[in-house]
């Protein structure tokens, strides 16, 4: 008898390749997240399951969604803070709901589409085109000893060769990049509909002199050099956002760099906990770029000293520590 897995089926093409490669060696049961946006994902799902004649559920999800990922996505931006929503979404809602049905048919096993891999409780990279560890950091131990990442050893282009070869009803449909609570692309509008959001207000230089108008802080985030309107001698970067003041600090972009952050919330991983200084590569930020660096302990934070400085490290977002292709852990940057 094969080993039961609860698979989360979203509907593309990697979560339906996830599924193909599973019905080798496991009895795969798979599970749509519904947010209750409609759009095509919960027919596509169905067809991809129906296709390989596998088990279909639904679960809505939309209450714990709120909670957990959209109040406080809100609650970052007007805080002046760039929120992380799919890195609080995969610990929160997304894998503890695919965990919630694994429990009910007796599988031990939970998986996803994602570009990582899962060993021991460990977390790993994936191969370096796709690699998708960075969101996944925030998963406990707890959670990652019961997971397995069908496409970890993958890239991408060879995801979509093997689509068309199994004839996976979804194996030409373009990659979804937006977050899923707002398909549109648009947070600042997103935000703007649910209330509450900040005035237009000042455009400040560093020293306080007024430099234009702003639409309202939660437009903005550190290091952003677009969409400024603002005019002067030279090209404008955000360098800091003071919600109290409902000012936006706009520089010449000089002050952006920092070798040392904190952070807050450590999720450890690779190690029990961090009782001394470690040295690791670090990323900041969704994309392949790391960095050499030392964390320590401090005060159930993590203190992060780099030996180059990092541009923009943003409050809200994530920092991820590397050991080779291991997770060491992450934190929130503050």
């Amino acid at each position: 008898m094969k080993e039961k897995v609860v698979l989360g089926l979203s509907g593309g093409v990697d979560s339906a390749v996830a599924a193909r490669l599973l019905l080798q060696d496991y009895e795969v049961y798979c599970l749509y997240l519904d947010i209750g946006l409609g759009g095509s994902g919960a027919a596509d799902a169905a067809a991809v399951a129906a296709s390989l004649n596998l088990p279909f559920a639904t679960a809505d999800i939309r209450q714990a969604l709120e909670e957990h990922v959209c109040a406080p996505f809100t609650a970052d931006y007007l805080a002046g803070r760039t929120p992380l929503p799919c890195a609080r979404c995969n610990p929160a809602v997304k894998f503890p709901a695919l965990l919630a049905l694994a429990d009910r048919v007796g599988a031990r096993l939970v998986a996803t589409g994602h570009y990582a891999r899962a060993e021991g409780g460990v977390l790993r990279k994936g191969r370096p085109a796709n690699d998708q560890s960075y969101m996944l950091a925030r998963l406990p131990r707890s959670i990652l000893q019961r997971v397995m990442f069908p496409l970890g050893d993958y890239e991408k282009v060879q995801v979509r060769s093997l689509a068309r070869e199994f004839g996976i009803p979804v194996a030409d449909k373009p990659d979804s990049m937006e977050i899923c609570f707002i398909p549109d692309g648009d947070y600042a509008a997103w935000l703007d509909r649910r209330g509450n959001t900040p005035p237009p207000g000042d455009f400040v230089s560093p020293d306080g002199t007024v430099l234009g108008r702003h639409k309202g802080i939660h437009h903005y985030t550190l290091g952003q050099g677009r969409g400024l309107g603002v005019s002067g001698p030279h090209r404008y970067f955000v360098s800091a956002i003071r919600p109290q003041r409902n000012q936006v600090v706009l520089s010449d972009g000089g002050d952006l760099g920092r070798r040392e952050l904190l952070c807050t919330a450590p999720n450890w991983i690779a190690v029990e906990a961090l009782t001394a200084p470690m040295a690791v590569t670090v990323r900041l930020r969704h994309s392949r770029t790391e960095q050499r660096a030392v964390i320590l302990p401090e005060g159930g934070c993590v203190r992060v000293r780099m030996d180059q400085p990092a541009r923009a490290p943003t409050p809200g977002q994530m920092a991820v520590f590397y050991d080779a292709d291991a997770v060491v852990g992450s934190g929130w940057i503050a």
